[in-house]
């Protein structure tokens, strides 16, 4: 159920006069999820994010407050890369010894700080995070590094996070936002939650709509000649069945994107991606970056070593699938497709490689599609690749081989 204090504006019904208690007690009922009175939970403890952008130095001053119950936490230990943050300084023990960062927290007044440089560039120049006196775009993920926790029990965070931006800015994320203007940040796999996803700001232009049960924004800097309601119309046009091939689809979905010089292609992230301005919404090959990056944000799937091939692979054939099935495009040019993807493919003799390149990607494409015929030709058309796919979704940690073989082997007896 949302929480109410998200999102929707709240309408209270007219009442007759009541005590200034009575008063502040349904405000209390209001305020908590459902509307039911609850006392703080001994086993959670609050984490508060704190971003101060700094467009003149490309960088930003983030804090992290730890709050109620701080006694549940023994250590933080950030994953620090020196070259891109430093500064680190706050209450009870803070230590550092290359790229890592010991944090003791007291048990109160809380808080550690540090500085990040948010820009960042790929192995050929072009930026994939990048700050400017007008706007920013970067992943949430490098506002905080990875962090390793320990703390009593089953103990877990109740986090938020806020932004201090230059006057005149606005941010979007993929996270609801609470009247406060804080955002909540949840993640169910995670017991200490941080942000992640792509995220944008500043001057900026966003278009929003409902696609079945996720809510969907597309937003970029403003001067990006950016298509906003051509990618929400296509979106409209494959999201559903997106959805019905993975029902836990994120109900949030933010699409963010610029022109150059941000790289020109696309990178998924939990709940979001990123796509070039210029990349088309269907290729001349008939795929769909746009598609394989949704898949990834579906599965929000990684490779163990040798099973690249299989993460990508599904994102490439999915992405495929989708505008087959939602009538994106004809049988005829489907197979057309296939085949273009096999002959590219057609000199690739090993799938095991650490990062699966374009004709490796092809190649597994064409396996995965043979693999999909024999589980419904083993299973008398009970089952699928569809079922594979959906359980390395629900899947926690990376994707493997023996894992990908096993979910085959049970489509296959009809298990």
């Amino acid at each position: 159920m949302p929480h109410p204090a998200l999102d929707n504006p709240l309408t209270i019904p007219p009442m007759r006069p009541m005590s200034v208690l009575r008063f502040l007690l349904l405000a209390l009922v209001l305020a908590l999820p459902g509307g039911v009175v609850r006392a703080a939970d001994p086993a959670t403890f609050g984490v508060l994010y704190s971003v101060w952008i700094k467009p003149e130095r490309e960088s930003a001053v983030v804090k992290i407050r730890l709050s109620r119950n701080i006694h549940l936490v023994d250590w933080l230990k950030l994953q620090a890369d020196p070259q891109r943050y430093s500064g680190f300084f706050g209450t009870g023990q803070v230590s550092k010894q290359g790229d890592e960062v010991l944090w003791r927290p007291p048990a109160q007044d809380a808080w550690l700080q540090y500085r990040v440089d948010l820009a960042s560039r790929r192995d050929n120049g072009d930026h994939d995070g990048m700050i400017t006196p007008r706007w920013a775009l970067f992943r949430a993920d490098d506002l905080v590094p990875p962090i390793h926790s320990s703390f009593e029990g089953t103990a877990s965070s109740n986090a938020k996070l806020q932004f201090h931006l230059p006057a005149g800015w606005s941010v979007e994320t993929r996270y609801p936002r609470y009247r406060s203007g804080r955002f909540k940040v949840d993640d169910p796999r995670r017991r200490f939650d941080r942000p992640t996803g792509w995220l944008v700001m500043g001057d900026i232009g966003t278009r929003r709509e409902r696609i079945g049960d996720t809510r969907v924004a597309v937003s970029a800097p403003v001067g990006q000649d950016v298509r906003y309601l051509d990618t929400l119309a296509f979106l409209r046009w494959t999201l559903p069945s997106i959805q019905r091939l993975f029902p836990g689809f994120p109900e949030r979905l933010l699409v963010v994107s610029a022109g150059d010089p941000m790289w020109r292609g696309a990178l998924s992230g939990p709940g979001s991606l990123y796509l070039h301005r210029d990349r088309p919404l269907i290729s001349g090959n008939a795929t769909s970056t746009l598609v394989h990056e949704l898949i990834h944000v579906a599965m929000r799937a990684r490779g163990a070593p040798g099973a690249d091939w299989i993460v990508e692979g599904l994102a490439e054939y999915y992405s495929l699938e989708i505008l087959r099935r939602s009538g994106a495009i004809s049988e005829a040019r489907f197979e057309r497709a296939h085949r273009q993807l096999a002959d590219w493919g057609r000199d690739v003799r090993t799938l095991d490689v650490e990062r699966a390149s374009g004709p490796i990607t092809a190649r597994a494409v064409g396996v995965l599609r043979e693999i999909d015929r024999e589980i419904r030709r083993k299973s008398d058309g009970a089952h699928s690749l569809d079922d594979v796919a959906r359980s390395l979704a629900a899947d926690e940690g990376p994707v493997t081989v023996q894992r990908f073989e096993a979910l085959v082997a049970e489509s296959k007896g009809g298990g």
